[in-house]
């Protein structure tokens, strides 16, 4: 692991080298697929990508916080955050117990 971080074309790319599909083909569905994840959870659902984990959207209420600073207490504003909670087997995958079969690393 380099620690490097992947781009929407190197995964592009690889849907390319993989599925058979055009350069432009295969752009058009990563953009898809990003779009239709983005607005579902824009909407309030939640995405679930089996083996891989799933995507929420959690409203966080306004609470009282610290400059740290100049210590003086300062309002935080509700918010909504999203949140990620990989599935078991992307947590197995990430810890090294996975037998090594079908893991890309999109070099």
């Amino acid at each position: 692991m380099t620690g490097q971080t992947i781009t929407r074309s190197q995964i592009s790319e690889a849907v390319y080298q993989e599925v058979g599909l055009s350069r432009n083909e295969s752009a058009e569905l990563l953009e898809s697929v990003l779009t239709k994840i983005s607005n579902t959870l824009a909407g309030g659902e939640s995405v679930k990508i089996s083996s891989f984990g799933s995507f929420s959207v959690r409203s966080k209420g306004q609470r009282i916080g610290r400059n740290p600073k100049t210590g003086e207490e300062v309002p935080i504003l509700p918010r909504k955050v999203l949140i990620f909670r990989p599935s078991q087997v992307l947590k197995s995958r990430i810890d090294g117990s996975s037998d090594g079969e079908n893991q890309n690393d999109f070099d």
